[in-house]
């Protein structure tokens, strides 16, 4: 089976931040475009040690990513790269950036159904504003 990554599933969608997400062969892939000075800390506030709970094996397609693992040691992952992150990791952009990222469904399904929990609420109280 394939998919364009356009057709993918929208997991969140908040301006020039979008997300897709879907399940395939036993794992997931996770499409991202994230705009310049993005920080993915507050994504990740509520999962544990607020990082993200899960490896991620990806490529970057365009920009760069400033990545900070939870030992402290940090890295950037430009356009072109491929790479491995262990869980406990976190992430920050100076430039606009586009990603795809493979993982294990059960740790990747855990930031998927945090971050629509979280955008929900948030939808919710816009609304009734």
């Amino acid at each position: 089976m394939s998919i364009h990554l356009d057709d993918m599933p929208v997991e969140i969608d908040q301006g020039d931040l979008q997300t897709r997400y879907l399940e395939l062969g036993g794992m997931s892939i996770r499409y991202v475009r994230v705009p310049a000075g993005a920080d993915m800390a507050p994504l990740l506030k509520g999962l544990p040690d607020d990082r993200c709970p899960s490896p991620h094996w990806g490529i970057v397609l365009t920009g760069a990513l400033n990545v900070v693992h939870g030992d402290g040691s940090t890295e950037t992952a430009t356009a072109g790269s491929v790479y491995y992150w262990p869980p406990g990791h976190t992430a920050t952009t100076e430039e606009p950036a586009e990603f795809i990222e493979v993982g294990p469904v059960e740790e990747m399904r855990q930031f998927y159904q945090h971050v629509r929990a979280m955008f929900s609420t948030h939808e919710e109280y816009e609304e009734r504003s």
